[in-house]
């Protein structure tokens, strides 16, 4: 994907008028912008009414303008890294971020971590080596560390999940942690996605 110029919007501020599991509008006086943002920003939040500021990325295309925004500006660096792999656009760069916290995502990169790459919805295996062979040199080396396991919470989130699903809670805890421990660092959701997977892999 072709990168654009020096962006037009790179910073809002304003009140936090509604938000969802994909995006929030925000109103910057009188003018509401609704803005894409990944889970990993999301969870930085206030409830609506508070105040915000998100960094952001306007993406331009033919028919559309969007906005895409970041509470820190790691994790606007890690999403515009993502944007200079061939095949990765904005909707997929921002799943990316949502399925993982960004210090993860760059030790993954670094470390030739694949299996977390993979859990993320859109991702297969060849784009998932698509981008690890693009941008492990551009991460750093010293990314490449052993990344810290998933916190507890993460984990006790995603046994909830499997059982709200309809799975025994002894299955659901023995699938999330297997997953934690083949992919440690990863957050609820994609502990929930990697669980489900082994899960299947279990009854084929």
């Amino acid at each position: 994907m072709a990168r654009q110029g020096p962006p037009m919007i790179a910073r809002l501020k304003g009140t936090l008028v509604s938000r969802n599991q994909n995006s929030v509008v925000l109103d910057v006086h009188g003018v509401g912008y609704q803005v894409a943002v990944p889970l990993s920003t999301l969870s930085k939040l206030p409830s609506t009414g508070g105040e915000i500021a998100l960094l952001t990325y306007l993406a331009v295309r033919e028919s559309a303008m969007e906005l895409y925004g970041f509470a820190t500006a790691a994790e606007k660096e890690i999403f515009e890294l993502l944007l200079d792999v061939s095949g990765v656009g904005p909707k997929l760069a921002l799943a990316v971020l949502s399925g993982a916290e960004v210090h993860l995502l760059r030790r993954a990169i670094a470390s030739g971590d694949e299996d977390l790459l993979v859990t993320v919805p859109g991702i297969g295996r060849k784009t998932a080596q698509r981008i690890l062979v693009e941008l492990k040199e551009k991460v750093g080396a010293e990314w490449a560390q052993a990344p810290e396991a998933p916190a507890a919470g993460e984990i006790g989130d995603a046994v909830d999940a499997l059982v709200a699903l309809g799975y025994p809670r002894p299955t659901a805890s023995q699938h999330v942690r297997q997953a934690a421990q083949r992919s440690p660092g990863l957050n609820a959701e994609a502990l929930v996605r990697m669980a489900l997977a082994l899960a299947r892999e279990g009854s084929s």
